[in-house]
This record gives C-alpha cells, sequence and structure tokens, in this order.
C-alpha cells in the first residue's frame, strides 16, 4: 500500500474527509561509532582503553518505512586516527560485560544490526523475514521489522478496501473503543513459515451488552460434521477443496453504532478524530455474528439451502449433482461429486469475497488431511510432537497403551496438588488430538475428571498417555472407498459398571461407522449412578440412539436421500429386552423418563437393537482401560494405523 492521502469512495450519503495512513516508527539508538584506520590500531590495545563516543539516535521518520530520513552520524571527534578517503566508518557497539577478547587476545567488537544491513547487498523479492520467526511483543518492536511492516499495511489496506470506517467527531456521551495489533507468524503442519500476519482487533471486552451489542452467538461446523463430510467424500471418491476468506470479519455489516479510537503505529486524516466503523473488525463482540450473518446471505442468494441439523453447512442441488460447503468462520470445505461445480462455486466466490483458494484440503484447524486414490487420512501428528516438546517428554520412552488395565483413579483430600495449571493445560491439549485418535478417548476422559486438584498419581497417569503418544505420533483415521451404494450407518454402544472408585458412577462408550468408516465417537462418565448393570448399558444405549438419529438425519439431509434407520449393537440382553419392551417393574421403574427414548426410536423404525458378543463390541475400548493385545486388536478394528511417519 502506498503511503498518502487516500479518498474514502463515495456512498448515498455525504461523502466523509479524505485521510491519510502515516506509520509512526520508534526511535533507534545507534552504538558508538569508531572509524576503521582507529580500530585497526586499536587491535593491540584492551577494551578497557578504548575511547567511547557519545551515542546519537535517529530521529522518528514518517512517511517511510525503514529508511531514515537523516544520514548516518559522522565518527564522534572522541575517538583517535582518522578516516581513510572512500572508507565508510564501520558502527560499533559497546560489548558485553565480561566478553574482552578472543582466543588470540584480540578486542571483542561487535557491529550493530543497522549498519549490517547498511553494508549488506539487498536481495530481491524474497519475501523472508528471518529475524522474525516469533511473534513481536509490541507495535513498537514490530515496526522495527520489514516483514511486520508489509503486514500491517496489508491489514490496513484491506480495512480501507473494504470501507470498514470513516473520520468522524465522538459525539458527547459516547465512548469510543481502543485498538491494538495482534502478529502471529503461520506455520504448516512441519512448522514451516507460511506468513506473518497483523491484525488490527478492537477492544471488545470494554463494549457493554445492551448498549454496544445484543447478540453475538455465530454458528460454525462442528468437528464431527467436518468428519462426516470426509468420510463421504471418501465413500464416495470426491474431491475435498479449501478456501479461505481474507479478512472476513470485515465484511461483516454492523447495526449498532461503534466509534474506535486511531490505530497504534497509524495516522487517519490528522490524527485529531476517532472512526465510526461502517462494517464490524476483529475484536468486536458482535463482529462474528454479522460476519456469518453476511455469509449467510450471500450462500443463500448462490441457491444454497442452510442444513436444519447443522446450520454452519450449507447444501446446493444441481441437474442431478450436489455440492456441499461447510463453515468454521472464515473456513470453507467444499466437496461433492462433481469437481466443476467446485470449480464454479470458487470463482462465485471470488466475485463477492477477497479469497485465497487453497486448492485440495491439506491442513484444516491443527487437522493434517491426505487425499489420495485410496482414500483419505487424518492425522495430528505435528501437534502430538507440539504437546510432547511442551510436556519436556519429546525424547522419552514409547509405551504400548494409554492407561495400564484395571487402574483406578481417585481424589484424595489428603493429597498433594502437583502443578495444577500445567497440568489443565496438557488436558486441553489431549482433549484436542482426540478428535482424530479415538483410541485415546477413554484414558484423556478419565484424567480429565481431576483438573481441578491432580495429585502424583494423576500425573503419572498423564505421562503414561504422553508416552503411549510418543509411540504413536503417526496414528490417525483410515478413510477408505465405500463398495456400497447406500452404506449402512452402524453403532456400538457399551457401559462399564461403577467404574469410577470415588462416585461409583459409570462410563459409556459408542462409536459410529458409515460403511467401515468411522465417524464418531464418544467416551463420557454418565450423570447418574446406575442401581445394576443393565440400567448402566440401558443409558448408554439411550445415548447412542439419540447420537445415531442425529447423524443418520444429517447424513440423509447432505445427501438428500431418506433417513435410514440406524442399528445399534448391544451386548447386554436384559438391557435389549428393557429397550424393547415398556415393562415397569421393582428394577426399572426409577429410571429417569429421558433414557426411555430409546424405546420411542425402536418403535418408530428409526433404530434397530441387536445383540452382539462381548469379544466384538467395539465401544469396549471406550469404557475402560485394556490389556496390550486387546487394546491394539480395537484399535486396528476401529481404523486407527499409522498414516504419517515421523
Amino acid at each position: 500500500m502506498e503511503l498518502g492521502e487516500k479518498s474514502i469512495r463515495q456512498e448515498d450519503t455525504e461523502a466523509p474527509a479524505p485521510y491519510t495512513f502515516e506509520i509512526q516508527l520508534p526511535d533507534t539508538v545507534l552504538g558508538p561509532t569508531i572509524d576503521l584506520d582507529s580500530e585497526l590500531e586499536a587491535d593491540s590495545v584492551q577494551d578497557g582503553g578504548m575511547a567511547s563516543p557519545p551515542v546519537t539516535p535517529i530521529p522518528s521518520q514518517q512517511g517511510s518505512v525503514g529508511t531514515p530520513s537523516t544520514p548516518l552520524p559522522s565518527p564522534s571527534s572522541g575517538a583517535t586516527g582518522s578516516i581513510t578517503p572512500g572508507v565508510q566508518p564501520i558502527q560499533w557497539a559497546t560489548p558485553p560485560s565480561g566478553a574482552t577478547v578472543d582466543s588470540e587476545g584480540v578486542p571483542l567488537r561487535y557491529r550493530i544490526v543497522f549498519d549490517l544491513l547498511e553494508s549488506t547487498d539487498e536481495v530481491a523479492n524474497v519475501g523472508l523475514c528471518l529475524v522474525a520467526a516469533e511473534e513481536p511483543a509490541s507495535v513498537e518492536e514490530a515496526m522495527t521489522e520489514e516483514c511486520w511492516r508489509q503486514a500491517m499495511q496489508t491489514e490496513m489496506k484491506a480495512i480501507e478496501d473494504n470501507r470498514t470506517w470513516e473520520v468522524a467527531e465522538l459525539p458527547a456521551g459516547q465512548k469510543a473503543i481502543g485498538l491494538k495489533w495482534v502478529f502471529k507468524v503461520k506455520k504448516d503442519a512441519n512448522g514451516k513459515i507460511l506468513k506473518h500476519k497483523a491484525r488490527l482487533v478492537a477492544k471488545g471486552y470494554a463494549q457493554v451488552q445492551g448498549v454496544d451489542f445484543d447478540e453475538v452467538f455465530a454458528p460454525v461446523a462442528r468437528i464431527e460434521t467436518v468428519i462426516v463430510l470426509l468420510a463421504l467424500a471418501a465413500e464416495g471418491g470426491w474431491q475435498v477443496h479449501h478456501m479461505d476468506v481474507k479478512s472476513a470479519f470485515l465484511n461483516g455489516d454492523l447495526t449498532e453504532t461503534v466509534f474506535v479510537r486511531q490505530p497504534p503505529g497509524f495516522v487517519v486524516g490528522k490524527g485529531d478524530k476517532v472512526l465510526k466503523l461502517r462494517k464490524a473488525l476483529y475484536g468486536l463482540r458482535q463482529a462474528p455474528r454479522a460476519w456469518n450473518s453476511k455469509l449467510d446471505k450471500e450462500l443463500i442468494a448462490l441457491g444454497f439451502v442452510r442444513s436444519k441439523l447443522e446450520h454452519a453447512v450449507y447444501r446446493r442441488s444441481n441437474k442431478g449433482s450436489f455440492l456441499l460447503v461447510g463453515v468454521y468462520v472464515d473456513d470453507l470445505v467444499i466437496c461433492g461429486p462433481s469437481v466443476n461445480d467446485i470449480s464454479q462455486f470458487k470463482k462465485e466466490m471470488m466475485r463477492k469475497f477477497n479469497m485465497s483458494d487453497l486448492g485440495l484440503l491439506s491442513y484444516y484447524l491443527g487437522i493434517e488431511v491426505k487425499q489420495g486414490a485410496d482414500g483419505i487420512t487424518l492425522s495430528q501428528s505435528a501437534y502430538a510432537v507440539k504437546i510432547l516438546e511442551n510436556a519436556g517428554m519429546l525424547n522419552c520412552n514409547p509405551t504400548a497403551t494409554p492407561m495400564e488395565a484395571r487402574l483406578k483413579l481417585g481424589k484424595r483430600e489428603e493429597d498433594e496438588v502437583v502443578r495444577p495449571f500445567e497440568y489443565r493445560s496438557i488436558i486441553g491439549s489431549l482433549r484436542y488430538i482426540v478428535n482424530t485418535r479415538p483410541d485415546l478417548a477413554f484414558s484423556v476422559g478419565v484424567v480429565s475428571r481431576f483438573m481441578e486438584a491432580p495429585s502424583r498419581a494423576h500425573w503419572g497417569a498423564v505421562k503414561q498417555i504422553l508416552r503411549y503418544l510418543k509411540g504413536t505420533t503417526g496414528y490417525g483415521c483410515k478413510y477408505g472407498r465405500g463398495t456400497e451404494a447406500k452404506p449402512l450407518l452402524l453403532g456400538y454402544s457399551d457401559s462399564d459398571f461403577a467404574g469410577d472408585a470415588a462416585d461409583r458412577k459409570s462410563t459409556t462408550g459408542v462409536v459410529y461407522f458409515l460403511g467401515s468408516n468411522l465417524v464418531a465417537w464418544a467416551s463420557q462418565k454418565q450423570r447418574i449412578v446406575a442401581l445394576s448393570s443393565c440400567e448402566a448399558e440401558y443409558v448408554a444405549a439411550a445415548v447412542a440412539a439419540c447420537q445415531g438419529v442425529w447423524l443418520s438425519q444429517l447424513i440423509g439431509d447432505l445427501l438428500g436421500t431418506k433417513e435410514a434407520p440406524v442399528k445399534l449393537l448391544m451386548d447386554n440382553k436384559s438391557a435389549i429386552a428393557l429397550s424393547k419392551n415398556p415393562v415397569h417393574h421393582d428394577r426399572s421403574k426409577h429410571i429417569d423418563t429421558k433414557f426411555h427414548f430409546i424405546r420411542e426410536c425402536i418403535a418408530e423404525g428409526k433404530v434397530e437393537v441387536d445383540h452382539i458378543g462381548t469379544a466384538e463390541q467395539l465401544a469396549d475400548i471406550f469404557t475402560k482401560a485394556l490389556g496390550r493385545a486387546k487394546f491394539q486388536e480395537m484399535r486396528r478394528a476401529l481404523g486407527v494405523s499409522q498414516v504419517h511417519q515421523v
């Protein structure tokens, strides 16, 4: 973006006053200046005997980026010797304390960064920022690096192009919201830097509900839904594409009147006025809802219909084919049988928004996606390595199972609380990796129960999970090409009995397959104390029925077909009989009404319940810690295997 005066485009209303962007660079301090000849003569002199001229600052520059508006200062008169004609004086910095001479007895000298850059030939058009591998802590620090200045100018240009604000006087009784810069280094799955991103955000925490905003909710596609989309794509052999909306929130139209202050490091107009927002800014409490409303209107205008079961998924029919779009804020996951429909949709979206076409989906919300002729694989190997690195267990010895069989963890008041904040951080990371690692669902669920006051025993269980993760960092889920015209939705439901040693509550395990592909799983502690194994299994079946009915309806809605019945397999015959027959005797009359939902589903034909042996019950891995052989057998049956070589 060029610096200088920028006029806002005319609207139907009165045109606002023109404004300018002006970067405010911080003061830069140079080290002492010594000429070349005096330095050569002083090679045999100890560091303490060298004269140190006074420091000369470079004043702030405005209207330019990274180029001093005044020449470099001349060598100080305090230095001895003369300047050789044609030789550029070198800028030296004061050496650190304790570092006086090198191995040969020569005084150590340090050239300042600015002098190094001035005396080095510029490498053009490489787009690298080698000194900015991490995010700057302040605007002043960011202004010293070219890549961050360019990122900030790109953000300001996007704001200008979207006509986000106009210069205005602050009305009496109104308050202007402050702005701040947020910096982020975006990396790929291998940790390679993709770009440096600067985002201007509003300090939305200063907003008052009912005054500055009303509703803030905006739907996003759940991870479960995205996995269903990928499973459908793998079954049908579809391509899955990825698009990103640049500066998405800047497109949202505001219905409230909001004033913000001048952006730090920039001057809009003369700098003596505030900015009245026409569109949303990142950080505003209502910004996500405003953007979602804008995107929803545009997609509906393109002929899409929003799913009633997942409000962040859209479907468009087209001459016997269809197109599916899943929305997560500014990320669009696009799939369907026709590649031409996908290409046409991309062109339509690029005409409406400033979009990035990322091609085939390869990385989404920390999940690594690989698409091939034989199917799709999901993994989080890079994230697993990061978890191990943050926990200090990157070089630990691996183990075969995430939890010892028959391990019982509980709470005791006399136990010492050990590093609770670090414990919660690790558990939060592990809970996210369960999205592609169902083999970790039970063990992570168990250790999550003790986040309030973790003891050494709980830490031991967490370290066991991390050791297992060390040996399986490249594992993930495989989704293969289907052979059936209409794949069956098959579910497994299981429960232990009074497995929690503290409150004697049971654990529900649920897993669903679409054809041979895993689409949903859960391991969760029941909210009630079951009086029998039959009751525990019955409660688990009710939870499984709810999940199965929703999945069946969602898949039918996405494919445009009729809802198919769900087949649910259980290994407790008493629970099966209780679900089919509305009997009320002493062992079942106390069960809450909501758990009888499965009876209604069976009566209406939505769910078909059948018996399966305990040895083939795949949900068993979600209810208890298994031995090595049984655990690995169940893991293979779920479709979890090594998909990425680490």
